[in-house]
C-alpha cells in the first residue's frame, strides 16, 4: 500500500515520508522596502513582513530596511504588523527584484493618512438627530468632544495557542527533536519552541522542519503534520502545514489559513464590529503520490476523486447519512475508501502504537 507516512521510534516515533522534498530551479527574486511612521516619519524597526500564504517573512531592522529573498514569480499579499499600528497589506506582481519603497504605518485609531491626523467625532447636530431617532439610546461614544476608543486587532495567528508536547523531524540529517512544547505561528510558517519547566522560548522556521507530532493538550490525543513543501498544488510546493486526517492510498489533509476581517463599525450609529479580527479557516485536501487537490463539495465531483469505487462510496453515504458538502462527513467517507486497501490502519492507531 501506498501510504502517506511510516513511523519509527516512540512517542514522535520518527516519520518518514514516501515524499521527497521538492527542489525548484525557477528563478527567484528579492523584495525589499523601508517601514516608517506615517506622522514622523520615523523608522519602524521589528515589524514583521509577511508574504501572505507562503513561509516567507522578514524583520524590519533599526532604519526600518527589511528584504526577503527566493520569492518566485507570480502574484502575492504582502502583509505589515506591529503592535500598535494599523495593519498593511498591499498586492504585489513578482517578476523582477521589487523595491516597495517606503511604506508608512499609522497608530491604531488614525483616520486620515494625509495632511493632520484627526480621530473621528461625532458632531453635535447628527448627536442631536442620533438621539432623537433612537431615544433610548444607552451608552455608547455619542458624546461630542471624546473621540473613540482606537480599534485593536483581536485574536491570534496559533493553530492551537497551548503549548503541545512534541516531536519533530527535521530535514537536516533527518534529525529528531523530542520532549520539546511547540506551537505553530501561521502566518509566519513558524515553530515556537521551548523546554518543559523552561520560559525561554525559541522560533524554527517551518522551512526546516518536515513534519511533527504533538499530542493535544486539550484532548490527549496525537496529531500529525506534514510540510507542505513535500506536496505539490499545480505543480508548485506550498507554504506552511497539513494535518492528516486520514492516511493511506488517498490521505485526507487539513490545512488551516488565518485573514483578517476588517471593523466595519459605523461611529454615527454605533452598530458593527469595533475591532479588526484574525480569521480562521481550515481547507481541506486529498492527495495522489506527491500531488494534491482541494476537496470538492459537489457530490459528482466528489464521487469522482474514488474512480472504480464511486459506486461503494455513494451506497456508504447514503447508508450512514453523510453528506458531500460536510468536512466531518469527509473524514469518515474517506476512513472507509483507505480501509478497503490491504494494510489500512488509522493515523490515530499509528501514532499510539508505535
Amino acid at each position: 500500500m501506498n501510504t502517506l507516512i511510516r513511523l519509527q521510534g516512540t512517542l514522535f516515533f520518527a516519520f518518514c515520508l514516501l515524499f521527497t522534498p521538492i527542489l525548484s530551479h525557477a528563478q527567484t527574486f528579492q523584495i525589499s522596502g523601508t517601514v516608517k511612521h506615517g506622522i514622523t516619519e520615523e523608522a519602524i524597526s521589528n515589524a514583521t513582513i509577511t508574504i501572505r500564504e507562503t513561509a516567507f517573512y522578514a524583520v524590519s531592522n533599526q532604519t526600518g530596511k527589511f528584504e526577503i529573498s527566493n520569492i518566485y514569480e507570480g502574484r502575492f499579499m504582502v502583509q505589515i504588523l506591529i503592535p500598535g499600528f494599523e495593519p498593511y497589506q498591499n498586492q504585489i506582481n513578482v517578476k523582477n527584484n521589487l523595491n516597495l519603497g517606503t511604506i508608512l504605518l499609522y497608530p491604531l485609531g488614525m483616520e486620515e493618512k494625509t495632511g493632520d491626523v484627526l480621530q473621528k467625532t461625532i458632531r453635535a447636530t447628527n448627536v442631536a438627530q442620533l438621539f432623537t431617532s433612537r431615544p433610548n439610546l444607552v451608552g455608547g461614544n455619542a458624546v461630542f468632544g471624546i473621540p473613540p476608543e482606537p480599534k485593536q486587532l483581536i485574536g491570534d495567528y496559533y493553530l492551537d495557542g497551548n503549548w503541545n508536547k512534541a516531536s519533530i523531524l527535521l530535514y537536516k540529517n533527518s534529525e529528531v527533536m523530542e520532549g520539546y512544547l511547540v506551537r505553530y505561528q501561521i502566518n509566519s510558517n513558524t515553530f515556537e519552541i521551548r523546554a518543559e519547566g523552561s520560559d525561554e522560548v525559541s522560533a524554527i522556521p517551518g522551512l526546516r522542519i518536515q513534519n511533527v507530532v504533538w499530542v493535544d493538550k486539550d484532548f490527549n490525543i496525537p496529531r500529525f503534520f506534514v510540510n507542505g513543501m513535500d506536496f505539490k498544488d499545480e505543480g508548485s510546493p506550498i507554504s506552511g502545514f497539513f494535518e492528516v486526517l486520514v492516511d493511506g492510498q488517498k490521505p485526507l489533509l487539513r490545512r488551516t489559513v488565518a485573514t483578517i476581517r476588517a471593523s466595519n463599525y459605523n461611529e454615527a450609529l454605533m452598530v458593527g464590529e469595533k475591532d479588526d479580527k484574525i480569521v480562521k479557516r481550515n481547507q481541506y485536501y486529498y492527495a495522489v503520490g506527491k500531488d494534491i487537490f482541494m476537496v470538492p463539495k459537489k457530490k459528482n465531483q466528489f464521487l469522482e476523486i474514488f474512480g472504480d469505487k464511486a459506486t461503494m462510496i455513494s451506497t456508504f453515504v447514503s447508508d450512514n447519512k453523510l453528506r458531500y458538502n460536510d468536512p466531518s462527513s469527509w473524514y469518515s467517507i474517506f476512513t472507509y475508501y483507505n480501509s478497503q486497501f490491504e494494510g489500512f490502519q488509522p493515523i490515530s492507531n499509528q501514532l499510539m502504537d508505535n
